[in-house]
């Protein structure tokens, strides 16, 4: 069988992370690939090479970019016809080119935009139409976790099938670095700078935990924000405030390399967010070696069944302070084997094209 796949968010971080992680894996199989978007005269760095020499792979350059008028009313007839002579349409995300006739398959990664206020009246209609023309055009819908699939059923009032296929950790960071590098006084952050992911509980308990520190005359501890600075919402009181606070750094962009090393080094990472589909920091530091701590909303619950994170009350800066001062005083952990692969992510969602 023949599919399409868009990859035009690869190379990049969210969505373009879940295509880099399961295109290797679907085209090590029998069936033959049409990529919308990749083109050999501009290939993506975060792709291996066998991507563009695989013998069961064609490559469909597109400038069209993802939620652009054009794509969604105009697509260019000559782009559709090669995609409509395939058995079927993965899309990574929920858009869809108009002129599409095959079967589609889309993924929805979470409806935070309708669970939680981060955009205005406008910008939470636009996410919920095309959510809404999502599931009318698609035969089935991929999700990342079973909290994710009950939303998309009860908030979306999908009739449609919804299939857990779970995300996982790129491979770079599935082996920990030999030999593990030394511990030191670091508590990080990872994580696009938006509310609902914690950090205006994160930094007032870090703020608490260094005080309590310099107190007891103990290493002093620091916070690091791996994402850009310039992100900030700094409309936001709270969130602007971050950047006064002590104790607290900004990387900017890092690349794969230095983030292994950074999580590596730190001696807990900790992910406060109010809302997820899945969260891959936690099992990102697990696979390093590092201490997480979460928060203890649903998602987490059952994507770190089992794993050895510490749980605090989501949105109590209180509780994550007395979890940081009993985690910070144990021991390294080994390194934890990552529980799920884009190999079996492709795998899963090949099944249900099949």
């Amino acid at each position: 069988m023949t599919f399409a796949l868009d990859c035009r968010m690869c190379g990049k971080s969210g969505i373009g992370a879940f295509i880099d992680g399961i295109l290797p894996h679907m085209i090590s199989t029998e069936h033959n690939f049409l990529l919308l978007g990749l083109d050999a005269a501009h290939k993506i760095p975060s792709l291996p090479q066998s991507v563009y020499e695989a013998k069961n792979v064609s490559l469909l350059p597109c400038g069209i970019g993802p939620f652009s008028i054009k794509e969604t009313f105009f697509f260019p007839s000559y782009l559709a016809k090669k995609i409509n002579a395939c058995n079927a349409f993965i899309s990574p995300y929920c858009n869809i080119p108009s002129g599409i006739h095959i079967p589609v398959f889309s993924t929805i990664h979470d409806i935070v935009f309708m669970d939680v206020a981060l955009a205005g009246k406008a910008g939470t209609l636009a996410r919920k139409l095309f959510y809404r023309h999502a599931i009318a055009k698609s035969k089935a819908i991929f999700t990342v976790s079973e909290f994710s699939r009950q939303r998309i059923i009860e908030k979306l009032h999908c009739k449609k099938p919804v299939y857990v296929v779970h995300s996982s950790v790129p491979e770079y960071l599935q082996e920990p670095l030999h030999p593990l590098p030394e511990k030191n006084d670091t508590i990080i952050f990872i994580g696009n700078i938006k509310r609902h992911k914690g950090l205006h509980t994160l930094v007032p308990a870090f703020e608490a935990f260094r005080s309590y520190c310099e107190n007891q005359s103990l290493a002093v501890p620091r916070l690091l924000i791996v994402g850009e600075k310039n992100n900030f919402r700094t409309q936001d009181s709270e969130l602007a405030s971050l950047e006064n606070a002590r104790g607290v750094e900004f990387t900017g962009f890092v690349d794969n390399e230095k983030l292994k090393v950074l999580l590596s080094e730190a001696k807990i990472l900790v992910q406060p967010s109010l809302y997820e589909g899945f969260g891959l920091p936690p099992m990102e530091a697990l696979c390093c070696g590092t201490r997480a701590i979460v928060s203890d909303i649903p998602v987490f619950r059952e994507v770190y069944d089992g794993l050895p994170v510490t749980y605090f009350k989501a949105g109590d800066a209180e509780d994550l302070t007395q979890k940081l001062l009993a985690v910070w005083k144990e021991k390294p952990l080994p390194p934890t084997k990552n529980r799920y692969s884009f190999s079996k992510t492709a795998e899963a969602m090949l099944s249900r094209l099949i």
